[in-house]
Order: structure tokens, then sequence, then C-alpha cells
């Protein structure tokens, strides 16, 4: 599938669009009870993430997740869930087969309840490195590794597109716990707000998080955070309940880009969004949500419908997709004319 290529840099450039992958483990005979992924030693995890050119920089966890800061955005653990999120030109596709194996010799998994792996349309994609060069590679890839996929792309492929790629609807039988997934991924940044992420303004990550408001953007999140030399953002918080919310910030205003992401369960999203881009500022943005039946959130399908405009931004466009699981809602929304 193409992908738009405006002319920026070169060497300057860094590509802040995520590929995000989350896979659900089980056990084919039923015995995923004494199973656990976080009793893979970390420094197997380490080693899995050097194929995929990034780095821990920091960690936290709880009674129900571990999360890593990585050198490109972040991974969580959890006990059947993993999900790696990452941007720059890492190739977390590459990982998968080593993971898939290491799962199955130190945490007991021998096969998946789901699998999911998405990522807006990059800006640069000739910068990126195989299979990530263009989504038709990495669906030729995943294939090669998982039976019955499917794959879609939702929003104008030429300009402000997403792309999935997922188990196929009818084989795989439906998850029982309530789970969702809210991601807003922003482009356009205001340079007033990005200006914060940036060592010359904030001396310190608990400085940026706490003059940007992002420590009040979801109450009980314990935040670990990270300011990168000379700029450059990351943060993971989770909560006791095994909640998590993750942002991860390019400030460069030529190519400004933020990611958002949480699974807190709500039944409405709208004060969330409206948080989140008030914060930033974007000049456009993306909003999917991912809800099973479950799910406090499965109305969202009929909210976001609704959802019209955010105050200056106005929806040009929304998509709903019937997935295995879950109900998948997108929408984008842009800023009106000045």
């Amino acid at each position: 599938m193409a992908e738009s290529e405006p002319k920026f840099s070169g060497a300057e450039y860094f590509e802040g669009v995520e590929k995000l992958l989350e896979i659900w483990f089980t056990h084919t005979d039923g015995k995923a009870k004494n199973c656990d992924l976080r009793s893979i030693p970390r420094n197997k995890w380490e080693s899995l993430l050097q194929i995929v050119h990034c780095e821990v920089i920091s960690f936290s966890s709880n009674e129900l997740v571990d999360a890593y800061v990585l050198s490109e955005s972040s991974m969580f653990i959890s006990k059947n869930r993993f999900i790696l999120k990452t941007c720059g030109t890492t190739t977390p596709l590459q990982c998968l087969e080593p993971l898939i194996m290491l799962v199955n010799q130190h945490a007991g998994f021998n096969s998946y309840e789901d699998v999911f792996y998405s990522r807006k349309n990059f800006k640069r994609p000739d910068l990126q490195k195989s299979p990530h060069r263009t989504f038709d590679e990495e669906v030729e890839l995943l294939n090669a590794i998982f039976k019955d996929g499917s794959s879609y792309c939702l929003g104008e492929e030429d300009s402000e597109c997403w792309y999935l790629y997922t188990l196929h609807p009818n084989n795989v039988p439906q998850l029982a716990q309530p789970d969702q997934t809210l991601e807003i991924l922003m482009s356009d940044l205001d340079p007033k707000v990005m200006s914060l992420f940036t060592k010359a303004s904030s001396s310190s990550a608990l400085e940026a998080t706490k003059k940007s408001g992002i420590d009040k953007l979801i109450p009980n999140m314990r935040i670990d955070d990270f300011l990168f030399d000379p700029c450059g953002y990351s943060m993971n918080g989770i909560t006791k309940s095994g909640y998590y919310m993750t942002i991860h910030i390019t400030p460069e205003l030529e190519f400004s880009y933020v990611s958002f992401e949480t699974n807190i369960p709500q039944s409405s999203y709208k004060d969330v969004i409206s948080r989140v881009i008030e914060t930033f500022k974007p000049g456009k943005f993306v909003v999917t949500i991912f809800a099973n039946k479950a799910s406090p959130a499965s109305a969202s399908t009929h909210e976001m419908q609704k959802l019209s405009r955010f105050g200056p931004w106005m929806q040009r466009d929304i998509q709903f997709c019937r997935l295995n699981n879950y109900d998948l809602t997108y929408t984008f929304y842009s800023k009106f004319p000045s």
C-alpha cells in the first residue's frame, strides 16, 4: 500500500509514528493458570529488544503489570498480554519468532488468543528498515507466522490513514474479560507546548510532566517519565488495578508528533480525549478505540458518531470495524481553517 512521502531534511528527521504490537497468549490445553509472561528474566527481554534496535531506560511495576520505558517508546508485560510500542526506525516485527519461542520456553504459553499490529502512516517510509517500509511487507511477514490474519487500512490511504493487522474474525474464541484501548495520535503540535519537552525549557522529566499537565490527564497513575537530551519525552503510567497510560513526544516543529494510549475502562472517552488535545493542542489527530462487548467502552462507536467536533477540531472521517473480539472505531479530526 502506498504511503505519502513529504520532504524533510534527511539525517535530522525522526519518525515519531509508532509501530504497536500486542499479543494475548494462552495454552491450547487449558493449562494457562500457571503461565506468566512476567516470569521471563529481564535479560531475556533486553536481548529481544536488541533485535528491535532499542533498549530499556527505565522500569516500573506492580502486582499486575511491568512497564518499561524504552529508548524508542514502551513495553508492557502482564500475565498473558505483551505490548511493544516503538518509534523511529525500530523493527519490532523482526522479534516475533524469537518472542514466541521465548514465551514458550520461559512463560509456558504455547498459543495466542489474539494478535494486533497497528500503526499510522509514516511521514518518511523510505527511511524505515525491512520489513517496515510498506504495510504490504509487514502483512507478508505476519501472515508467515500467524494463520488466518486480516489486514485493514482505515482513513485516506494517500494522506491520513491507519493500518491494522489482526486475526480473522471467525477463528478465535471470544475473550471473557472486559478490555479496551484508547489511542490518540497527534500531529502539527503547538510550538509553545512542544518547547516544554526540551532540556532548554525543562530541567527534568518531572518538570516537563507537571508544567505540561500530563500528571493531571488520568488520576491515580504512578508515573515513570524520561526527558531526552536535547529533546523528546516518554512516560508510562500504571495503576494498582493493572491499567496503563503511555505518552511519547517528538517535539521538533518540522515533524512534531505525540501519541497517547490507555486501557482505562470508561463508558465515555469524551473527557479524556478533550483533556489530551487541550494539553497538546495538535493541528490534527487520529482517535482509535478498541472495546469488546464486556467493556464499559462498548458504546464508544455510538458516542464517537455524535462527537462531530471538539472545539476548533472538526471530525473529517469516521469508520467502524467489527473484529473477532472487539469493535473498532477510527476517527480523524483537524482544526477549522483559520
